[in-house]
């Protein structure tokens, strides 16, 4: 026979910390405390099975439960000596959700469930307080008006408020009994009138009402969302915790209060925490007063003038430490603890695993490993790998008060404030005069990448988490938020309008790449700092992972922080962002408008001394690692002027006519360049582009064999094949090429040639392929839209909806989407080493440095990851996390 309800306090407990699918965090929480005879007030959970129970079956409830609960809460009676609903002698209890993944503020909470206008004058007897007992009744009835009743929250202050006019006071502190007593008269009036129903004075009414409330919060919009965004599974359901209450307000021998048992911020190891003397947990919350230090060190260190919990109650905080010491010896971890004090007695009601930065994250594991309590298979495990991201890049001041105008997608992590521009020259221009500048577009393209670079950050209005904007934004470090739909970009007036709000050029804002917030005015920031635990950390994970982890870089600052961050060498180098360059961009220009293969060389005579410095400083900063340079991709119109001043700068450039210009710019426009004249289909149209770029990297690798003495190790990749004979045609160009210069120079080039693979087809001929080609990357951005039909760009519009309809799990541009595109990539694999045992298999896309998608690659055998620079700590903790997932082992 199933069993719904599990009782906990007075030294013992039904369940047990490892029942947290069933009980949630709270109530196993609850429960282990109780069984290590740490002081909890009584009380039951009430399973997450009965939650998926009431929404499977029409909102009911299993046969049972009634009397489950009836004796569970006598049990709480016959512990406190209290009896529930009675005049003389009330129990009162506190009804509260707890899933098994915290979702903090995500669902309701009633508290002083109990009270009615009989149990209200016993609770002031047994108080002698009768303020505290009204006080604490109409809090009840406004709580249970809102969250049971669904009465609007304002219907209750605005009654408050304007008592306080006619009383003449501010706070509500200033309020008497008898002012209570008016107001919960009041209250009840509200509820009648709102609900045509009177208040529900009994008691056992009142617990069914909360209880139905708290598993109806499950899929209130809130929750629903929140388990969206963090991918917590609806059929999870929430717990119903039923406890008896203590008060921490009932004079000066009573507070309330949090702890950390090490300091979250830092990870110190030091109790952390506030506490209010003669206050309820909301106080602590709401602010009116302001919280007191639990301990005299940190007292002094805040300079604080009011006394510490040390000071003011010496017992109290003795047992509260202990208390501390056996909760973290426990759980082996940071725990988050919340107390009150009633009347001199500590009672403890929540533990959890503690909230931390990722410095503190970082400090605590490395910590735990140095005193014997965890070893460093299982510190690398508590360390969320995007958590890194904290460290390296700033982040926005808590403390600092902020007006946010809209919110976006947070594309690429960090804050940044800076003035407003809206083109990529006047981002360049200003910035090189010292200006700080944030670069507004629509969308960016790659000739926005000058502008991107000397930009403090990237705000784009459409384009999703893997558009063009987070890509570049990503690779640089540069905070980014794309796809901010409520700002509307006036290009012609220079101006962002969101609702009442317009922001002109040169005005300043502030974007939080972390979190998709676009802000008014300059908010400080605080730059983050790499600690030793960093490096400690990273160097067990590398010690650990088999999977390796390269990045996509193309210009000397990429390669640099991709070295600094512990890259094994560069996975992808897009050729095509060198071309972007002020000094290069006529030269290209020069060679697309050319009408015959005469006028295109001698353009590129003029880029190859330029793409093969390019290389030979990737070849300097790579110290013989491997580095992959993908060969020109992206269509020739992209490269083509867009605005009447670049047409006109290209014509006295040219000499040639603008009406010609536009007439070859026409001629080259294409309905879908995504699946047109791109990649490999250029290098095979016009083979001089390919061959300039492989006489460049050969030249550059020679060059830096000499200067060395140690060769350089390139790998050059040809894009988007869809058959052999692609390849085969490329491949002979580069052999050929390679051979020449070799012979020519008397040194020998150690290289390699393969492919992308980002077509379906071209998956499914891995085998075929891998006869001429000695490595894969996966490109799978590219992989990705063909597989979907999908532009990743405009999918961002509406790839929100179909992940909370269900059609799709994540977005499938953020992580691999492991049934379609991700089969592919097994298929290609397997059929590619039957042919070729030894091919080197990777990805290139952003896929690379998200945890989820490293753990596919992981259990598909890939050989490495390659991601942007500032994801390359991420991607090697992940790997590392990857390795112990298939492997099950590294116990603790």
């Amino acid at each position: 026979m199933t069993k719904w309800v599990y009782s906990f306090g007075n030294g013992a407990a039904e369940g047990r910390a490892d029942m947290r699918n069933l009980l949630g965090g709270k109530g196993a929480g609850l429960a282990e405390m109780a069984n290590l005879g740490l002081p909890v007030p009584p009380g039951f959970t009430i399973t997450t099975e009965v939650c998926t129970h009431f929404y499977e079956r029409d909102k009911t409830y299993p046969d049972g439960l009634d009397a489950e609960i009836a004796a569970a809460l006598a049990a709480v009676e016959k512990t406190l000596g209290l009896k529930f609903g009675d005049p003389g002698n009330p129990l009162l209890v506190s009804v509260r959700s707890g899933a098994r993944a915290s979702m903090p503020g995500m669902m309701d909470t009633v508290l002083n469930l109990g009270l009615n206008d009989d149990t209200v004058q016993g609770l002031a007897r047994k108080s002698g307080d009768e303020r505290f007992a009204y006080d604490s009744y109409r809090r009840f009835l406004q709580m249970y008006g809102q969250v049971v009743l669904g009465i609007e929250h304002h219907h209750f202050e605005q009654l408050i408020e304007e008592h306080k006019l006619d009383a003449g006071v501010v706070l509500d502190t200033e309020l008497t009994a008898e002012d209570w007593r008016t107001l919960v008269s009041a209250f009840k009036d509200v509820i009648r009138s709102e609900t045509r129903r009177p208040f529900p004075q009994d008691a056992h009414d009142q617990l069914k009402g909360a209880i139905d409330a708290v598993f109806g919060s499950w899929m209130n919009p809130r929750a629903v969302t929140y388990r969206r965004l963090h991918q917590i599974p609806s059929d999870w359901g929430t717990a119903v915790n039923v406890q008896a209450m203590v008060f921490g307000n009932m004079g000066d021998d009573c507070a309330t209060g949090v702890a950390f048992t090490r300091d979250p911020a830092t990870g110190v190891n030091e109790l952390y925490g506030e506490y209010l003397v003669n206050a309820q947990g909301e106080d602590v919350v709401a602010g009116i007063r302001t919280p007191q230090r639990l301990t005299l060190a940190s007292k002094e260190a805040s300079r604080s003038p009011l006394p510490a919990m040390e000071e003011v109650m010496p017992d109290v905080f003795a047992e509260l430490c202990k208390v501390r010491r056996t909760l973290e010896d426990h759980y082996r971890d940071m725990q988050d603890i919340e107390f009150t004090v009633e009347r001199g007695q500590l009672w403890m009601l929540q533990t959890r695993t503690g909230k931390r930065t990722a410095q503190a994250a970082l400090k605590i594991a490395v910590s735990l490993v140095e005193e014997g309590v965890i070893d460093k298979n299982e510190a690398i495990r508590r360390i969320e790998p995007a958590s890194l991201d904290q460290l390296l890049h700033p982040m926005l001041d808590p403390s600092a008060k902020t007006t946010v105008l809209a919110h976006g997608l947070p594309a690429s992590p960090g804050a940044a404030s800076g003035k407003v521009v809206f083109s990529a020259d006047e981002a360049e221009w200003l910035a090189g005069r010292g200006e700080a500048v944030i670069l507004v577009r629509v969308e960016t393209s790659p000739e926005d990448i000058h502008g991107m670079h000397a930009a403090r950050g990237v705000l784009t209005t459409r384009g999703g988490m893997t558009s063009h904007a987070a890509v570049v934004a990503r690779g640089m470090g540069r905070p980014c938020v794309a796809g901010a739909g409520d700002l509307k970009v006036d290009y012609e007036t220079r101006t962002i309008s969101v609702r009442n709000n317009k922001i002109e050029a040169g005005d300043v804002i502030t974007i939080n790449g972390s979190t998709g917030e676009v802000i008014l005015g300059e908010v400080p920031t605080i730059q983050p700092e790499l600690s030793g635990d960093f490096a400690t950390l990273m160097g067990w994970a590398d010690a650990l992972r088999k999977l390796g982890v390269r990045a996509n870089a193309e210009t000397p600052a990429d390669a640099r922080a991709a070295r600094n961050f512990g890259a094994e060498g560069i996975g992808l180098s897009r050729t095509e962002h060198m071309f972007f360059e002020a000094d290069r961009i006529d030269s290209m220009r020069e060679m697309i408008m050319a009408d015959e293969e005469t006028g295109r060389r001698a353009a590129l005579a003029k880029l190859l001394p330029m793409q093969r410095a390019d290389f030979a400083e990737l070849f300097r900063i790579m110290r013989g690692l491997p580095v992959t340079i993908r060969l020109l991709d992206p269509p020739l119109h992209e490269f083509l002027p867009k605005t009447d001043a670049e047409f006109a700068e290209m014509a006295r450039v040219s000499g040639k006519d603008v009406g010609e210009i536009r007439s070859r710019t026409h001629a080259l426009h294409e309905a879908n360049p995504m699946l047109g004249h791109r990649g490999c289909r250029l290098g095979i149209t016009y083979p001089e582009i390919y061959e300039m770029q492989a006489v460049a990297i050969f030249e550059a690798a020679i060059a830096v064999a000499k200067e060395t003495g140690k060769p350089p190790e390139p790998e050059i990749m040809v894009p988007l094949i869809a058959t052999r004979r692609e390849f085969d045609i490329l491949r002979e160009m580069v052999d050929r090429v390679a051979k020449a210069a070799m012979d020519k120079a008397g040194v020998k080039i150690p290289y390699h040639v393969g492919t992308m693979i980002e077509l379906p087809r071209a998956a499914l001929l891995a085998g075929e392929i891998a006869e001429s080609a000695e490595f894969f990357s996966f490109g799978t951005n590219d992989l990705t839209q063909t597989v979907f039909g999908l532009s990743r760009d405009d999918a961002a519009s509406f790839i929100g909806a179909y992940q909370r309809l269900g059609v799709l799990k994540q977005d499938p541009f953020v992580t691999i989407d492991t049934e379609g595109v991700g089969e592919l990539i097994r298929i290609a694999s397997e059929r590619g080493r039957a042919t070729r045992p030894d091919l080197k298999v990777g990805i290139c896309g952003e896929h690379g440095g998200d945890p989820a998608s490293i753990r596919f690659c992981r259990e598909v055998r890939l050989d490495y990851v390659s991601c942007s620079p500032y994801r390359v700590p991420i991607a090697r903790l992940a790997a590392a996390q990857a390795e112990l997932e298939d492997a099950g082992t590294g116990t603790a």
